[in-house]
């Protein structure tokens, strides 16, 4: 799916979290949103997903613009905020089953993906314990569970990496993730960690006070920075200068 943003504005309040945002992003890409805490990172995601409209501009997602009464292409979309949408009160089983029924992904096969994937991110010894009694962390495998197992197009996550994910689950996720994107899905994530963008992105997108700093790949960001071992570094130091 190719993602694109056209003049993207939103504002809440007196307040712009984004000012005229402009990117495209081919399929198959794995993209780390970077920016200081309120650079628009989430309300960029948000409104990729349509948990918020933009007021000007619009997001296009292969070239048909999105609105929120676009079921059929939110349907190739998945939206995982830092702390997951799920229904608590019901089992992890019957949790995904009520996920995948929703994205028309519980054809023939689901069963056998979903029993793999519990087991990649250890959660089926848990499969028949109510999501609530969770830990934050083997929460959030659940929602990545139903991510992969949807299989969309278009992947949004909210500090996946900032989770509560155990090693063994962050590493589970990072090669699935890399698999879908050989797929081509579009993994579109925020964090702020930036040995972890930089080892995991085939593009950086860095957000400033709702503005577009940069947006490349790590080798041609390199070719322009100063010290070549700690590009993001640079970028954030230099952020930081022209906010004092």
């Amino acid at each position: 799916m190719k993602i694109e943003l056209r003049g993207v504005v939103k504002s809440f309040g007196t307040g712009r979290a984004l000012d005229g945002v402009s990117l495209t992003i081919e399929p198959g890409q794995i993209v780390s949103l970077l920016g200081p805490n309120g650079a628009g990172k989430t309300t960029l995601m948000r409104c990729l997903c349509g948990v918020v409209a933009p007021d000007r501009g619009g997001v296009y997602l292969d070239e048909s613009q999105f609105r929120r009464d676009r079921l059929d292409l939110r349907r190739r979309l998945h939206f995982l905020p830092d702390f997951p949408l799920l229904f608590w009160e019901q089992s992890v089983l019957r949790d995904l089953a009520i996920i995948l029924r929703l994205y028309g992904a519980d054809g023939p096969g689901t069963e056998e993906r979903v029993l793999e994937l519990l087991r990649d991110f250890d959660l089926l010894p848990l499969a028949q314990r109510p999501v609530s009694g969770l830990s934050r962390g083997q929460a959030y495998k659940v929602g990545l569970t139903a991510l992969l197992a949807a299989d969309p197009e278009l992947w949004l996550l909210d500090e996946p990496f900032a989770s509560g994910m155990d090693p063994h689950g962050i590493d589970a996720f990072k090669r699935q993730a890399r698999l879908a994107a050989g797929r081509g899905r579009t993994i579109i994530y925020s964090t702020q960690i930036l040995d972890v963008a930089e080892r995991f992105s085939d593009r950086v997108c860095l957000l400033h006070q709702g503005v577009v700093r940069a947006f490349d790949t790590l080798p041609r960001l390199r070719e322009r920075a100063a010290d070549k071992d700690h590009v993001l570094e640079e970028m954030f130091r230099n952020l930081r200068e022209t906010m004092t």
